[in-house]
């Protein structure tokens, strides 16, 4: 069946794409479309174009899989430009997202129309370019330059309301009425004389306020620091402003093969591809089909358990969440409401969306009251001896096709299963801290859990809009077993010579939103401390006894005023020194370089030990966890891929002069010259 059809209506020709899942414009695609502008501009009977498309969205854009490779003909840019130069008007009907090269061609034609669902953006910024098909120059000619900067700089898409108000739509109608009222409007609009034409005009740039650039520089300056596709798509709309349309059209194009060959843009293509592997679990068998979750059970009203509470309850599941006391229960509703109608103010939700929310929840005291569960996910304290307790008590519960999770961080998953008479139904589903807001969902598959399971644990991801990735057993799984390599390091640099702030502004300037003390502040340095047992033995046990624990107390490794701007401590310092001149350990200075690659460097290396290991499925899973889970800048594609990147004989070389441990896997591949991902 052809990707591209076309009917002709009376005097109107419809072409419609249809290349499911997004409506890529595929080589094959554009080929097709290529086609159809060229019949309709050989037909005399033909007097006006329309483009639709079937499906839930008009096109996700360019097909990613050829950025990079040797341009086919036609290109989207010389496809757009056909539609634009064609002597008869032509109608976009939107009937949902029209992203990248979709928004591009909806701008090459003469008029746009959608319905209320329609969402107009230019995304590609998010893969490290810049829209390469006129996008740059063609939007701010539309719709003006201070409308155009912030959606093609930040990639992120307008609603149809807002796109109608700045003329990036002509009409909205009903979606049922879209293709009839597309034909229509063409049939309306065939007997003018004149067409907008993009390119072609100047009103909205000419009136742009010259200060707008600078402006947007400094406003977005923090959001925007190390990243060059930013830079570049701000510099090309200036150019729209200064040259005429070709030239901009060409500095347009030498920005995004520049950017496309660039090692972001590498990185972040990477990233995008790593995270639609990581949905696949090798070996899975095919029968493996996913279970039916309609009810979902929590166990515990805490932080941690509201927050997994409110990815079900947005996607419409049934939850019950079951506390020990009525007053903790009542303290989780009541945060869960609160975070709503938060969510709310700031227009991410209606108020009807969040009382149907909260209509699917319900509280129990009683764990019988999840017996018609079809997922129990236990939120309760990190410890074991209170894990299995809770699995204990739900295998004598739960129905038997009942999947029984844990949301452990560290745990052995195997350990809390046998304690149990179906560990083939246990799971751990580790979420991120705020988890109602945090992409990154850790599935650990203990040596027993079925590949049922398995699959539904990953279908079930997507479906509360997760990035899954499967791990094995081992302590702290992927992201924190590696995350304490790093936290070692921290702590031995202080005891060098380095302060607090120079190792957390090292890992800021690499592109992390903020470093380990920074979030052992933001965390609170008590996790995990009990003051009936302290022994002053660490740093961050004295910090804890003198009151110093983190932001909630306005004082940890930072003092922090009462916006929480934090400044470094005299008395921290005071304390770290203490505990060197104890341990006999020589004071010196330490350069920003040596305390980036011992910060980084063992990560990749632990890195290579959970593949070599077989805990992770492949190198890029490791990355999707860093980037989703703990901040990692994903312009350098993770830390296996920034590996990779750097060299790993360099990465080795660096281990070795700093005395650390190399695995195996890293020496071997650093000898061969290869890569984590291949």
């Amino acid at each position: 069946m052809s990707k591209v059809t076309t009917k002709r209506e009376g005097e109107v020709l419809v072409v419609t794409l249809d290349n499911p899942p997004v409506n890529a414009f595929s080589t094959e695609v554009r080929n097709a479309m290529a086609a159809a502008v060229e019949d309709a501009a050989s037909d005399d009977g033909v007097k006006a174009v329309v483009i639709r498309a079937e499906g839930r969205m008009f096109s996700g854009g360019a097909d990613i899989t050829e950025f990079g490779k040797a341009p086919v003909h036609p290109t989207l840019p010389e496809l757009i430009d056909s539609i634009e130069n064609l002597d008869k008007p032509v109608v976009a009907a939107l009937n949902g997202t029209a992203l990248g090269g979709g928004c591009e061609i909806a701008l090459g034609c003469n008029y746009r129309i959608g319905v209320p669902a329609t969402k107009i953006g230019l995304p590609e910024v998010k893969i490290g370019i810049l829209p390469g098909a006129g996008g740059t120059q063609r939007l701010p000619r539309v719709v003006g330059v201070e409308e155009a900067l912030p959606i093609i700089v930040t990639g992120n898409p307008v609603s149809a309301k807002k796109a109608e108000a700045i003329g990036l739509l002509d009409r909205i109608v009903a979606p049922e009425r879209l293709r009839e009222e597309a034909i229509a409007f063409a049939r309306e609009v065939a007997g003018g004389s004149e067409h907008p034409v993009s390119s072609k005009r100047t009103d909205r740039i000419d009136a742009h306020d010259p200060g707008v650039f600078k402006a947007f520089r400094e406003k977005n300056a923090r959001r925007l620091k190390g990243l060059d596709a930013p830079a570049r798509c701000i510099e090309a709309v200036e150019l729209a402003t200064q040259l005429s349309y070709d030239e901009g059209i060409a500095k347009e194009r030498e920005f995004f093969m520049e950017l496309v060959m660039g090692d972001q843009s590498k990185a972040l293509r990477h990233v995008f591809f790593a995270e639609r592997q990581a949905g696949k679990i090798d070996g899975l068998p095919k029968d493996a089909v996913p279970l039916p979750i309609r009810k979902v059970g929590i166990i515990g009203a805490g932080t941690m358990g509201g927050g997994i509470a409110m990815n079900f309850l947005s996607a419409g599941y049934d939850v019950t969440i079951v506390e020990r006391e009525q007053e903790a229960l009542d303290r989780g509703v009541g945060i869960i409401r609160k975070n709503y109608d938060a969510t709310a103010r700031k227009g991410r939700m209606t108020e009807e969306q969040v009382e149907k929310a909260m209509g699917h929840l319900s509280t129990s005291l009683d764990y019988q009251d999840l017996a018609d569960c079809d997922l129990v996910i236990e939120a309760v304290f990190e410890l074991m001896a209170i894990k299995k307790d809770v699995f204990g008590k739900l295998d004598a519960i739960c129905k038997p096709d009942a999947i029984m999770a844990s949301n452990t961080s560290y745990l052995d998953v195997n350990e809390i299963a046998a304690c149990t008479s179906r560990p083939e139904q246990v799971v751990g589903l580790h979420f991120f801290s705020p988890a109602n807001i945090m992409r990154l969902l850790e599935v650990v598959r203990g040596e027993k859990t079925s590949p049922q399971v398995m699959a539904t644990a990953m279908d079930l991801a997507k479906k509360i809009g997760k990035v899954a990735v499967v791990s094995g057993v081992c302590h702290g799984f992927i992201g924190n077993r590696m995350l304490a390599k790093r936290q070692e390091q921290a702590s031995e640099l202080l005891m060098e010579g380095a302060r607090p702030a120079q190792v957390d502004k090292v890992l800021t300037d690499f592109g992390f939103p903020m470093g380990p003390f920074q979030m052992a502040d933001l965390a609170g340095l008590d996790i995990g401390w009990d003051p009936e047992k302290t022994s002053s033995a660490t740093v961050r046990e004295v910090l804890c006894e003198r009151g110093r624990r983190g932001q909630k107390t306005g004082k940890g490794f930072y003092d922090y005023d009462e916006n929480r701007q934090r400044t470094p401590s005299d008395e921290v310092d005071a304390v770290i020194a203490d505990f060197a001149a104890k341990s006999g350990e020589e004071q010196r200075d330490i350069s920003d370089e040596e305390i980036r690659e011992r910060l980084l460097y063992p990560m990749v290396n632990e890195g290579a030990l959970i593949l070599e290991e077989g805990v992770s499925q492949r190198a890029s899973d490791i990355d999707t966890v860093w980037v989703n889970g703990y901040g990692w800048p994903p312009h350098t594609g993770g830390p296996m891929f920034w590996a990779d990147t750097i060299g790993l004989d360099s990465v080795l070389a660096g281990l070795e002069k700093h005395g650390m441990e190399v695995s195996q896997l890293l020496r071997e591949k650093a000898a061969k010259g290869e890569t984590f991902n291949g």
